[in-house]
């Protein structure tokens, strides 16, 4: 059975909208700021254009809008607590979902004591071998700065109960960071082959020379595999098959992980030293991937459940 992993008219318009206001509220002065460049303000705004709430329980919309959006925003390396506000909207109650989407309520999702967002949170899950806990901060969080710019925050947790659905809430965050660091790899790419067709060395193009062509080529057919793979598992999350989409879902992350980072790679080679720079053109995006790609909830145990499900692994 063959399946269409294009978007549709509708999800194409959520993902123009959402890139529109990229370009509108989030600017390159802004992706360059010393800081995490959060700011709650435009995070509601986000919010205001209803794309938050997507993929929710109570929702029509579903997974593959989910992606549209986060493709989106992966390709501005817009910050915030993505993964964490879809994947708490699938385990918690509709009227603190609802706080969720509104961007009034921040989540913060993981293991402590170091988590990604927890100075910014009020509210709080832990994950641990596979199960989500709502969670309470043991005295202060203490912010403390991440290396691809994001707020993180050194907390103990005093936890909770065990929440419902807690295999839905985990596809979904792995289908939201597949897609967002497989665009943001896109756009690296991109900017990349844009560079290697202007910058020139010996009188010609240096894009002209295969050390360089090759390795963005091989980027971008990776990159669009994990693409097509966020997709896929995306499509079975909307078809119901929640088991189907984890093990779809754990396949995407890895692959969208890696094929980020080789984008990453590929791409300080092409611009050199102007590269690594603050200043230069690709750091605020490569610094994202590089948090964002070790980042995910459960990427050891999805690799080794993937390695034994092929016989790689006794």
């Amino acid at each position: 059975m063959s399946i269409d992993l294009d978007f549709d008219a509708g999800q194409q318009a959520l993902a123009d909208a959402v890139s529109q206001f990229c370009r509108d509220q989030w600017t390159d002065a802004d992706a360059r700021a010393p800081g995490s460049g959060f700011s709650a303000e435009r995070w509601r705004a986000l919010a205001q254009l209803g794309v938050l709430g997507a993929g929710a329980p109570t929702e029509e919309s579903g997974a593959l809008e989910v992606c549209a959006i986060a493709e989106a925003l992966g390709r501005a390396a817009f910050p915030g607590p993505l993964v964490a506000s879809y994947l708490a909207q699938q385990v918690l109650p509709a009227d603190e979902a609802a706080g969720v989407a509104s961007g009034e309520v921040l989540v913060c999702v993981g293991t402590p004591p170091l988590i990604p967002w927890a100075d910014h949170a009020q509210c709080f899950l832990e994950w641990d071998a596979g199960q989500l806990y709502r969670a309470e901060p043991e005295g202060e969080v203490i912010a403390e700065p991440g290396f691809g710019g994001e707020s993180w925050g050194r907390v103990r947790f005093m936890r909770g109960e065990a929440l419902p659905e807690a295999a839905r809430g985990l596809a979904l965050g792995e289908i939201v960071r597949a897609a967002y660091l497989a665009a943001a790899g896109a756009r690296l790419v991109a900017d990349a082959a844009e560079h290697a067709r202007t910058r020139q060395q010996f009188a010609r193009p240096i894009g002209e020379f295969q050390a360089v062509a090759h390795p963005l080529a091989q980027a971008h057919m990776r990159l669009e595999a994990a693409l097509g793979l966020t997709r896929a598992a995306a499509w079975a999350f909307d078809d119901g098959a929640v088991a189907e989409a984890g093990r779809r879902a754990a396949t995407a992350g890895l692959s969208a992980a890696g094929a980020a980072l080789d984008a990453v790679h590929a791409g300080h080679q092409v611009f050199g030293a102007v590269g690594i720079t603050l200043e230069g053109p690709i750091f605020p995006i490569t610094r994202r991937i590089r948090a964002l790609a070790g980042q995910g909830l459960a990427t050891e145990h999805a690799r080794e459940a993937l390695c034994g499900e092929y016989g790689w692994v006794a």
